[in-house]
């Protein structure tokens, strides 16, 4: 067999979204790329702030000597301070640039961590819904995802992730704003999680909580994000630049750890050599200095807030079950059908393409991402009030 059995079997479990993106380009092919309503992949369509333009310009005409060589592991210190000022602020928190690792993006980041802390056999619970790569990083390192559900509508169940958690529980991954469903985790469920892991810790050892947070800016109606440092001491945020700035083919991104986490320095060690060792050596000497100079810079959210509020009217003129998202850029409907890849088949046949929740570790439901243009999201109505009207029919 020229591939590994499980490279084989993740390729057959992570097969969803590529395999939408493969029927995306068949059909554009046929029809037309505008007569495609292509839904499919959370791939940000805004271009990035006019600042990143300038900001990049400036740098990149600096020829001063020494700016392209290796750098300390854990990125520029310069660099690390300024990220440090922001997340204070924005957690409540203060923290120093001594606690804050610049990465490869979000992605290298959670590798980075879980090579860190993962011992072979040790639990990570994830909570489905959930972006599927997560299973993935957590098996490079040797690790078992543990799976547990939320409640009805996507916040805590605290009841499940209490029962869930046992001596080998490592760490817990939340994501909010959240992909797929686009909701964020209430404080209240939040400040009750911090609690349970505390008491949790005190009896099998130090359970890490593990934001990954690359939506946190990317919110609609003023609906808050909790603070998780304020809630939890051995608590690690992974953020990226991906989204809030739309820099998803940069790479560039961050670890900041609590300034009170256990075993605090060992752990920023274990990081800071994780980041070497996994192959990405340091963050990209370029996106570092760039996003430095832009952390009080966002796109423009209000572009996402409009099509959100479009695609909202649309399915629900259409007959959708779904809770409208209060950040990130997707929608999650529940399907007509309780096989969702059969519903999943029917917009093909209205040429709308959809991911299917089994993908996220939620059947019966699809994503929908509206990192789009307006004018797909409104020429894809008649498309979903056919397929509503065929799944009525067969239920």
């Amino acid at each position: 067999m020229a591939i590994s059995q499980k490279m084989r079997e993740f390729g057959q479990r992570a097969s969803w979204i590529r395999k939408m993106f493969e029927e995306g380009v068949k059909l554009k092919a046929q029809y037309g790329a505008d007569q495609v309503f292509d839904f499919s992949l959370g791939n940000p369509d805004l271009p990035p702030p006019a600042a990143f333009d300038q900001v990049l310009r400036s740098l990149a005409a600096d020829s001063t000597p020494g700016l392209h060589k290796y750098m300390p592991n854990g990125g520029y210190p310069e660099v690390r301070e300024k990220l440090a000022a922001r997340i204070s602020a924005e957690q409540g928190v203060t923290i120093s640039g001594s606690d804050v690792l610049m990465t490869c993006g979000a992605a290298g980041g959670l590798n980075v961590v879980l090579k860190a802390i993962l011992d072979p056999g040790d639990e990570v619970i994830l909570l489905s819904p959930y972006f599927v790569e997560y299973n993935f990083y957590v098996d490079n390192h040797g690790g078992t995802p543990r799976v547990v559900p939320t409640t009805d509508d996507f916040d805590l169940d605290l009841k499940a992730i209490m029962a869930a958690i046992n001596p080998r529980t490592k760490a817990i991954i939340i994501n909010s704003p959240n992909n797929p469903t686009g909701q964020i985790y209430s404080a209240e469920a939040i400040h009750k999680l911090g609690h349970l892991l505390e008491a949790a810790s005190d009896k099998f050892g130090a359970i890490y909580l593990i934001a990954d947070e690359p939506y946190r800016k990317i919110v609609f109606d003023q609906h808050p994000v909790p603070s998780i440092f304020h809630n939890y001491q051995n608590s690690i945020i992974v953020s990226s630049f991906s989204k809030d700035l739309s820099l998803p083919g940069e790479r560039i991104g961050f670890i900041a750890c609590h300034p009170e986490i256990d075993s605090r320095v060992e752990l920023l060690d274990a990081m800071t050599l994780a980041n070497r060792i996994l192959g990405f050596v340091n963050a990209p000497a370029l996106m570092q200095r760039v996003v430095a100079e832009l952390q009080e810079v966002t796109v423009d959210c209000s572009i996402y807030a409009r099509r959100r509020e479009l695609f909202c009217r649309i399915l629900r003129e259409c007959g959708y079950d779904f809770l409208p998202p209060k950040g990130a850029f997707y929608i999650f409907p529940k399907s007509p059908l309780a096989d969702e890849v059969r519903f999943i088949s029917i917009l093909q046949d209205n040429r709308i393409l959809a991911v299917p929740g089994r993908g996220f570790g939620a059947p019966g439901y699809f994503r929908l991402a509206f990192c789009v243009e307006d004018q797909t999201i409104e020429r894809s109505a008649a498309g979903f009030a056919e397929a509503m009207r065929v799944a009525k029919e067969l239920q």
